[in-house]
């Protein structure tokens, strides 16, 4: 009996892990186009991230300087089951901390202490029209 328990526990977990994989984006505008960078007047310091939000299985939204929101997004689906609590884990590539493209990016988030490795595929700031538009719970 308490294994039938357990096999309907695991088989609802894993309903819910696919629904939430499968719910659709909440961000208004279509994804970047892959290795979207940042023109060089909008690069930024990965010391100024002040604070991070995951709008969805793909999409980190994060907070510069208080100063400006950027949308970054990753492949394979890297952040699927991460909530907005998971803490950010960002190391400096060798060379700059300065991030222009996506290859400058390197990110993770940590799911009970073991870091979850992205590959970043675009990076863009977001309009202020953009950032408006958000539910207040995707705002970094």
């Amino acid at each position: 009996m308490r294994l039938a328990t357990i096999g309907l526990a695991a088989i609802a977990a894993a309903a819910s892990t696919a629904a939430i994989a499968a719910k659709p984006s909440p961000l208004t505008t279509p994804r970047p186009p892959s290795g979207t960078g940042l023109p060089s007047g909008q690069c930024i310091r990965s010391s100024e991230i002040r604070g991070h939000t995951i709008a969805d299985k793909d999409t980190l939204l994060i907070d510069v300087g208080g100063k400006a929101t950027y949308r970054v997004t990753m492949k394979g689906g890297c952040l699927a089951g991460a909530v907005a609590s998971d803490p950010l884990v960002t190391r400096i590539p060798p060379g700059s901390p300065i991030i222009c493209k996506p290859i400058d990016m390197d990110i993770a988030i940590s799911r009970g202490g073991f870091p979850s490795q992205c590959i970043v595929d675009s990076i863009v700031r977001m309009t202020p029209e953009e950032v408006a538009a958000l539910p207040r719970k995707l705002k970094p």
